[in-house]
């Protein structure tokens, strides 16, 4: 009954100075809600940078040569060596620069790469209308092209982009196929971008070699053995040159990837928590403040018969009705402001309901502790002291 009682009275002192309390709740609500927003910004980012890592797979090694020219890259004929290599699926050996597209009067600046078919497999990538490029485009030097969706909205608008054609730095190519959608990653849109058979791009770009390549093991034991052979044919090739060449292991990445994530999503909760150490604070300044402006009324308590932890439950509860309140209010901002963060599409959200639990159950602890020191001023004031006082 006296619990009761005393949540009453909390209740009745909150709405009394409604302007005042919601200027101490304001610190927990800030707090709250930025941990709620930041932590489930960071997860989908990170969510979402993981799922590209593992629709490619953990099997996957990205080989890139370091320097320019003829002497610092690699044929065509040794990439597909590689191939040949014991625990080796695919190799995907890739040319890129950026060109002018031209259809009509549209123009745009777009990524180019120079492709070959196991392009599709190693680095999922698939056509949702037309076909993907064949071995005989490369064998032939076809002018054909695959076109991304942001890239063929850019130049066609409505019209469908396949069986048309386009120039690239003023070279006709043929559209054969769309590509499906894939998002962005982070080198960037994935569908801003065009492929073209690997013999063709050397020829439209005027270069010889590749710097770059993909290999795909058959499972996730063969990767060491694989990221072993092709390492030592490399230092073989540019002679033990130091950091003539990276190879990068995708599960190496992903786990990397994981562990940086995690931390930073910790080091931004904690940033937030920050603002929920500030409402507390908040919260003891206003409660000493209610102690001085109410002791003739704890002297009055004290005289008819309340005891000292009824008096120092009762600012103990205000506290952490404050405070509670706060946190509820700050988990619906927090809620609402990750919504409307993931309905603009500018980054991904993935809703952190177990900061939710913990950011309500730390403005529990923060009332409880900061409500203690006004809380124990109150129960300590004798009644002759707290009757004099006006």
């Amino acid at each position: 009954m006296m619990l009761v009682q005393s949540i009453r009275m909390a209740l009745m002192s909150i709405a009394g100075n409604k302007v005042r309390s919601f200027l101490t709740m304001l610190g927990i609500i800030i707090g709250v809600s930025s941990v709620i927003l930041l932590v489930s910004v960071g997860q989908g980012v990170t969510g979402q940078i993981t799922s590209q890592f593992s629709d490619l797979g953990t099997n996957q090694l990205t080989v890139m040569i370091n320097g320019r020219g003829a002497v610092t890259s690699l044929t065509n004929e040794e990439v597909a060596a590689m191939g040949r290599l014991p625990g080796v699926d695919q190799v995907s050996p890739t040319v890129s620069s950026t060109v002018t597209a031209k259809y009509r009067n549209a123009h745009t600046n777009v990524s180019l790469e120079g492709i070959t078919p196991s392009y599709e497999k190693v680095q999922n990538f698939h056509v949702q209308s037309g076909r993907f490029l064949l071995d005989m485009d490369n064998e032939y030097r076809q002018k054909t092209a695959l076109i991304g969706t942001e890239t063929a909205k850019k130049l066609f608008g409505a019209e469908h982009p396949v069986g048309r054609e386009l120039q690239l730095n003023g070279s006709t190519f043929k559209i054969v196929g769309l590509l499906q959608a894939k998002g962005s990653s982070l080198s960037g849109s994935n569908d801003k971008k065009i492929l073209i058979p690997l013999a063709s791009a050397e020829r439209l770009l005027q270069s010889k070699g590749i710097q770059t390549f993909a290999v795909t093991a058959l499972s996730d034991k063969d990767v060491a053995p694989v990221k072993a052979a092709i390492g030592q044919i490399l230092d073989k090739k540019f002679l033990h040159a130091k950091d003539s060449y990276s190879i990068f292991d995708s599960k190496q990445m992903l786990d990397t990837l994981k562990a940086t994530s995690g931390t930073l999503s910790l080091a931004l909760a904690g940033i937030a928590g920050i603002s929920l150490f500030v409402g507390g604070i908040g919260i003891m300044n206003i409660m000493i403040i209610s102690v001085n402006e109410r002791t003739r009324e704890i002297g009055i308590r004290k005289a008819i018969g309340a005891k000292r932890t009824d008096i120092l439950l009762q600012f103990i509860i205000e506290s952490v009705v404050l405070s509670t309140l706060g946190g509820i209010i700050g988990i619906g901002a927090g809620l609402g402001l990750t919504w409307l963060v993931g309905q603009t599409g500018a980054l991904k959200v993935g809703y952190a309901w177990n900061m939710v639990t913990i950011s309500f159950l730390f403005s529990l602890l923060i009332g409880v502790f900061f409500g203690l020191l006004p809380a124990n001023k109150a129960a300590r004031l004798r009644p002759i002291y707290a009757l004099r006082t006006d």
